[in-house]
């Protein structure tokens, strides 16, 4: 049966694809990934046994902005916190203890600096929501975007990254994960944020361990996270400990309507492939 597979549908990154599973597969052509990111494939590797690798790129961009966007909300007004602490009323009140809403104070989004690290299509469009939040938006991109990109957005181009994390109130990181953007932010970035600032991260999970530190130690203020490294953490990794960390089980892509257009553009990306026509 193996001599008959010619395309394999990954959906998320459960498969394993090594140079056993390439060489029992002889007339592999195209193997399809359900998201954007490949930093989990060894894309030499495939590329060396002739197989063309597609990925969703257009399927995933709206409910991956989104996210970015209620992690962002979420953890500025606290609202996991604040949907807990109703509970924790209730207790307090039954047994004569204090409660104080002064504890579940969030920040202002509105007049706030973003800075975003990767601005391609989904990082670009985040920049359109936070437009309509009244933010004040600078970027950081590999190539600079076209001026009238830049206006229609109200956007500021950083060259330097240093120069995004000394200003911004939320950094929110949107690079895929490749060997040229593996770990954008380390000890000494964090260490160049201000202390009230945010991180949200939904793109890659390389940044959590340094993460931990700055957290626990004041270095930062919060952070909002849809990608860990590992997925899902531990139930007793320090991050969930953490009152001052958000997490989500990586449900940027979790939508009905994503999941459809996913397998959807996934179908399309193997035809044009097995036709020999280039992929979408």
């Amino acid at each position: 049966i193996s001599k008959k597979v010619q395309v394999i549908y990954l959906w998320r990154h459960k498969s394993v694809i090594d140079q056993e599973l390439l060489q029992s597969l002889p007339n592999l052509k195209v193997i399809a990934n359900s998201g954007v990111g490949m930093g989990h494939l060894d894309l030499k590797l495939v590329a060396s046994f002739g197989v063309k690798m597609a990925n969703a790129t257009h399927a995933v961009s709206s409910s991956t902005e989104n996210t970015g966007m209620a992690l962002l909300l979420a953890s500025a007004r606290r609202l996991v916190e604040g949907n807990t602490s109703i509970l924790l009323y209730h207790v307090a009140i039954s047994s004569g203890m204090e409660y104080c809403e002064a504890h579940f104070l969030g920040v202002e989004v509105t007049g706030a600096i973003l800075g975003i690290i990767g601005v391609g299509s989904i990082g670009y469009k985040i920049a359109l929501r936070a437009k309509a939040f009244e933010m004040n938006i600078l970027y950081h991109n590999r190539t600079q975007r076209k001026e009238q990109e830049e206006q229609a957005v109200g956007t500021t181009y950083c060259k330097k990254i240093d120069n995004l994390l000394q200003q911004e109130d939320f950094v929110m990181v949107v690079v895929s994960l490749t060997p040229q953007t593996h770990k954008p932010i380390g000890k000494r970035e964090m260490e160049l944020m201000k202390p009230t600032a945010t991180l949200i991260n939904i793109s890659q999970g390389t940044i959590q361990n340094r993460l931990v530190t700055a957290l626990q130690t004041g270095v930062i203020r919060a952070a909002a996270l849809d990608v860990t490294h590992l997925e899902p953490l531990p139930t007793d990794h320090t991050l969930l400990k953490l009152k001052n960390v958000l997490t989500t089980p990586h449900l940027s892509i979790k939508t009905e309507k994503a999941t459809y257009v996913i397998t959807e553009e996934a179908v399309e990306n193997l035809l044009a492939a097995l036709n020999g026509l280039p992929i979408p």
